[in-house]
């Protein structure tokens, strides 16, 4: 994401973003919320009265509008954000339209700003310049390739081959499977952590050395008990992940809400639950206030929940907001969508 104007008074004003991938399409939705006036370039069909039975043809025109947001969906496997409303600025004013937000994509948003949704944006401007990781997950015969993005680890493909356990031509075929994967997955850049149990992910190491020398300079080795999934969350909070990218969000995540859950068990500093953390709250404790992005959302529709966190920062407490996209957020709203990390046991 990368910040092309900011014209703000206060914390009121416009802010104009480019988008650069899909994370950046991701955090704005969390950004973006009802009653913001957002503006981009975008195709319309202008509306034109006409007496024939079978009217011509009407060609979209491409235009700027700027839209009132009423509704905000993430279409992850399609690569936008769709932001629908009614028109404020440009033609056919007062219609209703949809934006199709994508990556390059160009847009103005005015609001009034939350303290986090600035936050996010410099967040996501700061993680644009650093680079991508790629997670591979390996033992005999079974390999996970997973690609690390700001809401989570997307699995990318799954290989599955009967490797002969040992020197061989099957073994070469599976590794040789795993690398091309791992070559389309790759544009060049991305820093590759390679884990899993035992020795096979070594021989992999080996294997790509041969094949492609250039990649391994890239490369970190990582031990985990497991593959797929939870082969990815061992690399996360080995942190792997956060000592490639300095300050990796959702490794954040795990350790916060592996901490979160040590606290619950031993009856420790910790509450969750609306009641029990605004109880929290009064008594001055939290050090460090959890929030999934979902709760923040359905919150923010009530009109509750920014005295409340901005409550918290007055008190010095520090405000996470988690992805429910990934492990740790899901987690999270399980508890209720809200935790909190105390400085003393209440």
């Amino acid at each position: 994401m990368r910040i092309v104007k900011r014209n703000l008074k206060g914390n009121e004003g416009e802010i104009s973003l480019i988008m650069e991938s899909l994370d950046d399409l991701w955090h704005l939705k969390y950004i973006i919320e009802r009653g913001d006036l957002i503006f981009a370039v975008t195709k319309r069909k202008a509306e034109s009265a006409t007496d024939k039975i079978r009217p011509e043809k009407t060609e979209k025109k491409t235009v700027r509008l700027g839209v009132r947001v009423e509704n905000i969906e993430f279409h992850k496997f399609s690569n936008r954000l769709r932001v629908t409303g009614v028109i404020e600025s440009g033609m056919d004013s007062g219609s209703y339209h949809t934006l199709n937000i994508e990556e390059d994509s160009h847009v103005s948003i005015v609001k009034k700003w939350k303290n986090d949704q600035l936050e996010r944006i410099q967040e996501a401007e700061a993680a644009s310049r650093r680079p991508k990781v790629i997670i591979v997950c390996i033992e005999e015969g079974d390999a996970d390739i997973g690609l690390v993005r700001h809401y989570g680890v997307e699995t990318y493909s799954h290989i599955t081959q009967s490797s002969g356990k040992g020197e061989g031509t099957l073994r070469e075929l599976f590794f040789d499977n795993i690398l091309d994967q791992l070559m389309t997955a790759a544009s060049g850049s991305e820093s590759i952590v390679i884990a899993g149990p035992g020795f096979t992910k070594d021989d992999f190491v080996k294997y790509v050395n041969n094949k492609e020398p250039s990649i391994v300079e890239r490369v970190v080795m990582e031990d985990t008990s497991s593959i797929g999934v939870s082969g990815f969350q061992e690399v996360l909070k080995r942190g792997a992940v956060d000592r490639i990218m300095e300050e990796s969000r959702i490794a954040r995540e795990s350790m916060l809400i592996d901490e979160l859950l040590k606290e619950i068990a031993t009856d420790g500093k910790a509450e969750y639950g609306f009641e029990q953390v605004t109880n929290a709250l009064n008594y001055g404790a939290i050090e460090t206030l959890l929030i999934a992005d979902e709760m923040l959302r359905q919150e923010r529709e009530k009109d509750n929940i920014d005295s409340f966190l901005l409550s918290v920062e007055q008190a010095q407490g520090r405000v996470v907001v988690f992805s429910t996209e990934f492990e740790p957020g899901q987690k999270l709203m399980a508890l209720g969508g809200i935790a909190a990390l105390l400085r003393f046991k209440i």
